[in-house]
């Protein structure tokens, strides 16, 4: 059934009008209505889990749209994410577990909670005191039911995404090098460590010798506010530009990689490298 709107808002919207929820609760309803008896067949068969994989492609979509900075993509993205969010809680809503109202509301509660250099009467001097603020104070209200301030990292999420997000974690704690020497010199022991487990030829030593390195990578990348993803990211979609221009270039001369020499192809990466305007997507 519909989720009738239990809160009243006082924001401007960009026209200069105020809105008071409606546009929000006229979603709410379709998705109760594409839900209902009658409504939309593919929708009804749906479960929380089977919507796991359009959760984690909408998500992905919206980063998509903010690295190519389209507002109007983004725009639409971020709409098709609060779809997915409306959708999981009207599925609750039917079990009668949650409705959307709980999740608003208790996100807004929490928030206040976290923040309580606004919302209350607490000072943070920064940005870095805020957060380790912020850490503190989830501890203290998972405490009784997570173990480690680590418990809550989703297991789910991607390899390097994990890793920055375990090392924040930790170092919002302050449990972290001082000045970033000190994971420079973390980088070089574990590439000695590396380098030793290759000669010895132990492929379960070079496995875990590399994820180290790559580990005290995305620590490097955390000291110096760089998104390990969006660097990796970066780099394979420079990587796959300059491969398509080798594939063009042998394309006009009939030959295949396996037809060219190394040395070929090595001009052809050059050549590629300096074609910065080059289109290959």
């Amino acid at each position: 059934m519909p989720i009738k709107n239990k809160t009243k808002t006082n924001r401007k919207r960009p026209n200069g009008k105020l809105s008071k929820g409606k546009p929000f609760y006229d979603l709410v309803d379709i998705f109760a209505r594409l839900r209902a008896p009658g409504g939309c067949p593919w929708d009804r068969v749906q479960s929380h889990k089977s919507l796991k994989p359009y959760l984690i492609e909408e998500a992905y979509e919206v980063i998509e749209a903010i690295d190519e900075n389209d507002p109007e993509k983004m725009k639409e993205e971020l709409g098709d994410l609060l779809g997915q969010i409306i959708f999981h809680s009207q599925m609750a809503a039917e079990e009668q577990r949650f409705d959307i109202d709980q999740v608003v509301l208790g996100h807004a509660e929490k928030m206040k909670r976290r923040h309580p250099h606004v919302f209350g009467q607490t000072h943070a001097r920064d940005a870095k005191e805020v957060l380790m603020n912020w850490e503190e104070i989830k501890y203290q209200e998972k405490k009784n039911v997570r173990r480690s301030a680590l418990d809550g990292i989703p297991r789910r999420l991607p390899a390097l995404l994990k890793a920055h997000r375990i090392q924040d974690k930790a170092a919002r704690l302050g449990f972290d090098w001082e000045r970033i020497d000190g994971a420079f010199a973390k980088l070089e022991e574990e590439l000695g460590e590396f380098s030793r487990a290759y000669n010895k030829g132990n492929k379960k030593e070079i496995q875990d010798e590399l994820g180290d390195i790559l580990f005290t990578l995305v620590n490097l990348s955390r000291f110096l506010k760089i998104d390990p993803e969006d660097a990796l990211r970066q780099t394979s979609e420079k990587f796959t530009r300059r491969f398509k221009y080798i594939e063009q270039q042998l394309a006009k001369t009939g030959k295949t990689f396996k037809q060219s020499s190394l040395e070929g192809l090595e001009a052809l990466w050059q050549q590629a490298k300096k074609q910065r305007r080059f289109k290959g997507n």
